[in-house]
């Protein structure tokens, strides 16, 4: 599935699998991420099995995070990739924690202030980025892509405020195979709503991230993307058997 393909026309775009004006996308999932907040790494443990954590060190692994990098972590949430950039980057390195959703943010920068570390935070929209060209050494965005209106001018700027040599990491839910997509709509419909009803009070809450994981781009379409996007050594990892994929490029 094309970006395009994911719009309608010129001013509507998918939420889940209900067609709203581009504008109305951006409150309703401000609404999802504000409802979640509060609960949203318990419903994460609770939905992967705790599978995210681990999906999590492979990417900050493949990150390669140095002593003096500087990265920006794009709707970075409750802030489990910013910790871990903050420790590797050290005191001479720079890391920026950024969400577009106010709620989740909070819940990131206070989850970091109690672990002791003081970091930049910052309310800000992926697609207009607040950075100047060629400034990060890593750009990373865990499992927030599926959720921004115009991805492809997300990935643009993701790799404008790269240095030549920079790493985008893209982490985010994918497409199993075949023979395994009955058994996960069934988890993702049924299971998923239930749980949110019982532990967030919400369950169209997490029948829309149901939805959106179906409505974002497969692992191949995705490369494409960000290729066209400018980026040079795409390739993708599949995690547990493509539930969840790990993109990475170089902006050369």
């Amino acid at each position: 599935m094309s970006e395009q393909a994911n719009k309608v026309d010129g001013s509507t775009t998918h939420f889940g699998y209900t067609t709203v004006a581009e504008e109305e996308k951006v409150h309703k999932v401000a609404e999802v991420f504000h409802s979640v907040a509060a609960k949203y790494d318990v419903m994460n443990d609770l939905m992967s099995a705790g599978l995210h954590r681990v999906w999590k060190i492979f990417t900050i692994a493949q990150a390669g995070i140095r002593p003096g990098f500087k990265v920006l972590d794009i709707a970075g949430g409750t802030g489990d990739l910013a910790k871990e950039f903050v420790k590797k980057a050290g005191k001479t390195g720079e890391v920026w924690h950024t969400d577009i959703n106010e709620s989740m943010l909070r819940v990131g920068r206070d989850r970091l202030l109690n672990k002791g570390l003081i970091t930049p935070t910052l309310l800000c929209d992926a697609e207009k980025l607040p950075f100047p060209d060629n400034y990060f050494d890593r750009v990373s965005v865990a499992f927030g892509l599926r959720n921004m209106t115009h991805k492809d001018q997300a990935l643009a700027e993701m790799r404008r405020v790269l240095k030549p040599g920079g790493k985008l990491l893209v982490l985010e839910f994918s497409k199993v195979p075949d023979v395994l997509q009955k058994p996960y709509d069934l988890y993702s419909f049924k299971v998923l709503p239930w749980l949110g009803q019982k532990i967030a009070n919400d369950a169209d809450s997490y029948r829309y991230l149901a939805e959106s994981i179906r409505m974002h781009p497969d692992q191949e379409t995705l490369k494409t993307m960000m290729q066209e996007a400018g980026l040079e050594r795409v390739e993708y990892f599949n995690l547990t058997a493509g539930v969840a994929a790990l993109h990475t490029g170089i902006k050369l």
